[in-house]
């Protein structure tokens, strides 16, 4: 070849159609319900992609190794690095997809690939243009108080037997069961230390609580 001729890339139409047969094969084996048609779609895809690489590197030439080949009779090697990088993810994906296979026919005498029941409910709701309970009644855009979370917490607590029924104590009156709840009241800041409203002496403080024994 005279080094004014120019390389011919003009691709083969044969090789061009086995390369789209190929492909097509391929995307609708994939698009089976049947792991067995997956793996055998992966395989024929893989092939025909392999294959356009080729077609893209232009005619075929040389091995594009030096001192060996004349430089303009070598071939493109990057297409031929590509095609040997797109084998080795073919071969581990069909691998993958044999022993997804192997595995589901073990466990349920098949190789479907089933559908998912969430997946179904969600399709089903969206056919019928509806939305879930909880988009609709809680938006989010507003929060609760941390006084109003105590109040239903304490309102749901279930763990403390003796305040199930009458929310009080087996045996005890209703007096002690107020003082006890504003004993553990932690949501009135004036009663978070010591006991007592801020701003109350001591001894007003021992005066309530002994006229409260007095009551008892």
């Amino acid at each position: 070849m005279s080094p004014g001729t120019m390389i011919e890339v003009t691709p083969s139409l044969a090789l061009l159609l086995a390369a789209g047969v190929l492909c097509g094969t391929g995307v609708y084996l994939l698009l089976e319900r049947s792991l067995t048609r997956i793996v055998i779609g992966m395989a024929l895809l893989g092939n025909g992609v392999n294959l356009l690489l080729l077609v893209a590197g232009g005619r075929a030439g040389g091995p594009p190794v030096l001192g060996q080949t004349e430089p303009e009779d070598m071939s493109d090697p990057l297409p031929q690095a590509m095609v040997l990088t797109s084998i080795v993810i073919t071969l581990g994906v069909t691998a993958f997809l044999l022993a997804m296979a192997y595995r589901s026919w073990q466990l349920n005498g098949h190789d479907e690939v089933q559908d998912d029941l969430e997946d179904r409910r969600v399709a089903e709701r969206a056919a019928r243009d509806e939305v879930s309970e909880r988009a609709t009644d809680d938006p989010g855009e507003y929060l609760a108080e941390p006084n109003d979370v105590v109040v239903e917490a304490e309102a749901r607590d279930e763990t403390r037997p003796e305040l199930r029924r009458g929310g009080r104590k087996k045996g005890a009156e209703p007096n002690d069961v107020v003082v006890e709840a504003e004993a553990r009241d932690e949501t009135r800041p004036e009663l978070r230390r010591g006991g007592r409203k801020k701003g109350s002496e001591p001894n007003s403080a021992n005066e309530s609580d002994s006229g409260e024994g007095g009551s008892r």
